[in-house]
């Protein structure tokens, strides 16, 4: 492919920027406030290089653990470690972030930039995060603004905008008409919907707004639904069993080989190496509930209400709302309900199919569900991890967007 060059902001760990880079697009900058994340991100871009040059055997050792991160890095000091910015975008660091960006364009050899992605934190649209206090004033609600503000700055020919459904309602639905109207006054013709990450190929029930605005006709952009042909046991049996604690965040040995739909899927292949499988610990009430939790899908297909619990397995007060605070991930469905970050603050909504290992997903297996591949590695400690990805868009609805892009793009409707 030809260079089309974007701009990344609000990046997260590289879920959207995974498809656009599997897809040959040209990053001049990649912007995100969490420092763990774009570590994750600037090792994710490491492997890319690799992967281009033809010389991903360093990185093979990285995943291993015969080498550190620092001399992975070290080894290559031609890769461009200063287009991840790790910096909170605010109306007062703007100008600045924007000349850094020109200025690297400028070294880069870039005239123009052809398109910017990327979504605002959600928390301030996500139903959960405005139930809280003090939310209806979080400056977060406007950080739609400063992608304007780039949009303006850099007049891409495209863009692609993510967030959370109930971005549709914030503020009583006066957020989202008002980044509509005012991209549209800046000549975008726009595609809106609401898409499920489940009909581009990925194993879970994930529904996101995204906005594509372009310059390039006036057709509509239309995705083919295409479906993960396997159950939630197909995506999970080659990893190794575990009870609560067991495990490593380090290598270890797969329980067997890839199964065709992973391989279909680019989540393993004959190489890669198991990371990040570290289960949990797990008290025995939590395990007991996890275990009547998993019981009540397999025997009846239903899920558990908390008021169900026998009183001694009972620890919160609240009987009338969140009575699905204990979730199974159904083992025998296509999808998986969706990840999204409180799974780094308990694992009680996200509990493993198996009732023998009762316990909550792996860092891992969490990553599956959102269609990571294996050799993808996320940087920091665990609870961050499940954050990156609890976060993330998932890389195979981000590749098939991409594509579609460039296929309008560079060949026209």
């Amino acid at each position: 492919m030809s260079d089309v060059v974007l701009i990344d902001i609000f990046a997260g760990a590289g879920g959207l920027t995974e498809g656009f880079l599997r897809s040959g697009y040209t990053f001049v900058s990649h912007i995100e406030m969490d420092r763990n994340a774009i570590q994750t991100l600037e090792t994710r871009g490491l492997y890319h290089h690799l992967q281009r040059n033809g010389d991903p055997e360093d990185y093979t050792e990285y995943v291993n653990g015969e080498i550190g991160r620092e001399e992975l890095f070290g080894r290559y000091p031609d890769f461009d470690s200063e287009l991840y910015m790790n910096i909170e975008l605010t109306e007062e660091n703007r100008d600045m972030v924007i000349e850094t960006i020109r200025s690297k364009m400028n070294d880069m050899g870039a005239v123009s930039v052809d398109g910017i992605i990327g979504g605002p934190p959600c928390q301030a649209y996500s139903y959960a995060g405005r139930s809280r206090k003090n939310m209806e004033n979080d400056r977060r609600n406007y950080l739609y603004l400063l992608y304007i503000k780039f949009l303006k700055e850099f007049q891409p020919e495209f863009f692609v905008f993510e967030n959370v459904p109930g971005m549709k309602s914030a503020k009583r639905g006066l957020i989202l008409s008002d980044f509509q109207r005012k991209v549209t006054e800046l000549g975008y013709k726009l595609d809106f919907g609401v898409h499920d990450a489940f009909d581009f190929g990925v194993p879970q029930r994930r529904r996101r707004i995204i906005v594509i605005g372009h310059r390039m006709g006036d057709e509509m952009i239309q995705f083919d639904k295409e479906r993960y042909g396997g159950t939630v046991h197909d995506l999970l049996s080659d990893l190794p069993a575990l009870e609560p604690g067991e495990g490593t965040d380090g290598p270890q040995e797969y329980r067997c080989k890839p199964s065709p739909i992973l391989e279909e899927m680019g989540i393993r292949g004959d190489r890669d190496v198991l990371r990040h499988h570290r289960a949990r610990r797990h008290n025995p009430r939590d395990r007991e509930i996890y275990r009547r939790t998993i019981d009540a899908w397999n025997s009846e297909r239903r899920r558990l209400k908390y008021t169900e619990l026998p009183l001694e397995l009972r620890t919160h007060r609240n009987t009338r709302s969140f009575l699905d605070r204990y979730k199974v991930v159904a083992g025998d469905l296509p999808f998986s309900h969706t990840v999204v970050a409180h799974i780094s603050k308990d694992g009680h909504y996200y509990i493993h199919p198996d009732r023998e290992q009762a316990r909550s997903l792996t860092v891992r297996e969490a990553a599956r569900i959102q269609s990571f591949p294996d050799n993808y590695i996320f940087e920091g400690p665990m609870t961050s991890k499940y954050r990156q990805i609890g976060n993330a868009v998932p890389p195979l609805m981000s590749e098939k967007i991409a594509l579609k892009l460039y296929e309008i793009y560079m060949g026209g409707f």
